[in-house]
């Protein structure tokens, strides 16, 4: 019984290790816009890329992906995402580096290429018409 209750507190000590600040915070997001607006002209070539400030913790990027869809992330990188460092765009707009750090993103997936970060970027929601683009969680 007491193997038992020790091999139970070492797990439940594991689980409480995870430290509570290194996620990127969750905020509600709810971007619209016109496909023609100014803003957004940078996304009409494929691989094209855009900052929106104001939405999310640090901002947005809205990445035009070769399959012709669309990805948005938050700027705040995952890096000691409590600094909520703001990464900015690379060129070409592939990727996005957190000034800060270092660390480099994929724009196609918002995943790390370069260390130190471990984790993605927060990934939004991204839906389209022929006219307008919404990005939301």
């Amino acid at each position: 019984m007491k193997k038992i209750s020790l091999i139970g507190l070492v797990i439940l000590s594991c689980i409480s290790c995870v430290k509570s600040g290194d996620t990127i915070p969750s905020v509600a997001v709810s971007f619209e816009a016109a496909l023609t607006d100014p803003r957004l002209s940078a996304l009409r070539p494929i691989d094209g890329a855009v900052i929106i400030n104001g939405y999310g913790v640090a901002g947005l990027i809205i990445f035009h992906e070769a399959d012709g869809s669309y990805a948005a992330y938050d700027r705040c990188s995952s890096y000691q995402p409590q600094n909520k460092c703001a990464v900015t765009l690379d060129n070409p707009t592939l990727t996005a580096t957190d000034p800060c750090s270092g660390s480099k993103f994929s724009l196609t997936d918002g995943t790390p290429v370069k260390a130190p970060a471990t984790s993605s970027l927060r990934s939004y929601t991204v839906n389209t018409t022929p006219f307008e683009i919404f990005v939301s969680n």
